[in-house]
């Protein structure tokens, strides 16, 4: 099966920095071992980065209800120090996901199954996996729980509910 793995926004601040949690931190070993069976398989891989800049985030609705992260070009923005040896797509998307244009640009066209993982599993996961859902809507869609965080542990189970209601598998082993 043609594979592709997805790790959404496993960046600094999301992950340690400005808005890190403790389970963000708990499936970086997670997203580590699929990123290490990624690549035994020679699966290709993208890396999402939510990339904002500080000229005009505070007027936006995001900077209105979530603190400036992310800012193009800080340690903040970069992926977590343990996933920087992967290969894969820098996918710079500038919120929550990524638009159409960029899935097709940097998932294979013959793919079967698009994996994926990252955080956080109620905003940026979740946006995704129904983007992607409606783009390709014959090919398996799996979102590996445990290597995903939530800004909270009722949100992550919601956002799983939610994407199990849309026909995306959830993998919670």
């Amino acid at each position: 099966m043609k594979t592709f793995l997805l790790v959404v926004d496993m960046q600094v601040d999301f992950v340690t920095g400005a808005l890190g949690s403790n389970a963000a931190q708990a499936a970086v070993a997670e997203v580590v071992r699929l990123c290490e069976n990624a690549e035994k398989e020679n699966t290709p891989i993208g890396f999402t980065f939510d990339t904002h800049n500080t000229s005009n985030y505070a007027e936006a609705m995001e900077g209105k209800m979530i603190p400036l992260h992310c800012v193009d070009g800080t340690e903040g923005w970069k992926l977590v120090p343990e996933l920087r040896k992967y290969k894969g797509a820098y996918i710079k998307k500038g919120n929550f996901m990524m638009d159409e244009d960029l899935a097709e640009k940097n998932i294979p066209a013959d793919v079967e199954e698009i994996r994926i993982c990252g955080v956080c599993t109620d905003i940026c996961v979740v946006s995704n996996a129904l983007l992607l859902r409606r783009k390709y809507p014959a090919v398996q869609i799996t979102v590996v729980a445990k290597a995903c965080a939530g800004l909270s542990e009722e949100k992550h189970k919601a956002a799983l509910e939610v994407m199990k209601s849309c026909l995306i598998n959830i993998e919670e082993d």
